[in-house]
């Protein structure tokens, strides 16, 4: 971890973190955002994503002023348009561009009290393929996001980590203390940016920090507000709520099931699914948990569901035949079951997971996908995104899971 870090401090002698001072800044025109009485103003990158648009939501609910910054490679104006269309005046702000772009954080770091970084890309095969794009784009960015608040003395921040960091444990539940042995660039990018975190805290006592480790995520907005954008460029990539979707809609013409003979309760694989808006929850309970120690939390329910179980739950959920197909092979590196302990953020932050239920929870992503098969569109975004015009022609004969 240490050599990454060092490579993406400098590279042929040249810096690649610019050495900035305040002065080099100018104060943005913009109106000053007001947040609530004993609210904050929360920058939160990557807020037009799926994700980041459900903690911007009900951040903006509990009265504090959010500052989005997305570069819209992976998040949807449409998310950003339905948040603005619920926020009161004076209350967000939408900077458009890349999280290490210092020219877009002078526009976004100004008055913040505090930085939810999610913005990622966060694919586990994508990252195999395209390694250094993650390490740039997770550890670089965290780096340079760092760098930036340090200059503007904002001083807390909660990143939004990853079971990935891992690797293939050997015991379950998975706990805060289980080795940490990424497979994958996604999963060293995400660990290098941890260790980042942590060697900014240990040299500067002002600076608090909060890392949550969270599992599988799934489900939307139970009001039907936000919910899941697929984007295009994830081609068969994605998470299995969104495939299962998909071939619920008649996008696809089958789902392939890998691995059916792993020591498992039905020989497929077992993961922890979070719902989103637990997740997100778990984010709001860690504002104040946030200390110059930088505690590590898993986010799971603590139960692991096969996916077998998963697509009959989306069946049931969506009405609609599934077209399966299983393979016994199960892919490379993928571990036959992973699902986390929960008990240090039950006993610590007072968080429990409510979505307990598969069925429950995928019925609250179904709800929006179902209204929204193209992703936002007219009714809620103004006009089609560029994502959702190309998307009705981007048919994909399997997805796997």
């Amino acid at each position: 971890v240490t050599c990454i870090l060092l490579l993406l401090s400098t590279f042929g002698g040249v810096s690649l973190v610019p050495q900035l001072s305040v002065a080099a800044y100018e104060t943005p025109e913009e109106p000053r955002l007001e947040p609530d009485a004993g609210a904050l103003h929360v920058l939160v990158t990557g807020g037009a994503g799926y994700i980041g648009s459900h903690a911007t939501m009900m951040l903006l609910e509990l009265g504090h002023a959010v500052t989005v910054v997305d570069d819209l490679s992976r998040g949807n104006l449409g998310a950003v348009r339905v948040l603005k269309s619920l926020a009161p005046p004076k209350r967000l702000r939408f900077v458009e561009g890349d999280v290490g772009d210092f020219t877009v954080l002078q526009k976004a770091l100004p008055t913040v009290d505090l930085v939810v970084h999610f913005a990622a890309v966060a694919i586990v095969a994508e990252s195999t393929r395209d390694p250094l794009r993650y390490y740039l784009n997770i550890t670089g960015n965290t780096v340079r996001l760092l760098h930036a608040m340090s200059k503007f003395n904002v001083d807390r921040m909660i990143y939004s980590s990853t079971c990935a960091v891992y690797g293939n444990p050997t015991q379950m539940p998975i706990t805060e203390e289980s080795p940490t042995k990424p497979l994958s660039p996604y999963g060293f990018a995400k660990l290098a940016s941890e260790t980042a975190i942590r060697d900014y805290a240990r040299s500067n006592p002002k600076f608090h920090a909060v890392l949550l480790r969270y599992f599988n995520v799934y489900g939307a907005d139970p009001r039907g507000l936000l919910g899941e954008y697929p984007p295009v460029a994830l081609g068969k990539e994605g998470r299995i709520s969104t495939a299962c979707f998909e071939a619920a809609l008649g996008f696809v013409d089958e789902l392939v099931v890998h691995g059916t003979d792993l020591p498992t309760k039905d020989g497929t694989c077992v993961r922890d699914y979070i719902h989103v808006v637990d997740l997100v929850r778990a984010h709001l309970a860690a504002i104040h948990a946030a200390s110059n120690e930088v505690p590590v939390y898993n986010v799971g329910t603590g139960r692991g569901v096969s996916v077998r179980e998963f697509v009959e739950a989306c069946k049931a959920v969506t009405g609609k035949p599934l077209n399966i197909r299983e393979e016994a092979e199960s892919r490379s590196g993928d571990p036959a079951e992973v699902f986390a302990d929960p008990l240090k953020i039950n006993r610590e932050l007072n968080w429990t997971a409510h979505f307990t239920n598969v069925t429950e929870g995928l019925a609250t992503g179904w709800r929006w996908r179902e209204k929204h098969p193209y992703g936002y569109t007219v009714s809620d975004a103004g006009e089609l995104s560029d994502g959702s015009r190309g998307y009705a022609h981007v048919l994909r004969r399997a997805r796997t899971l």
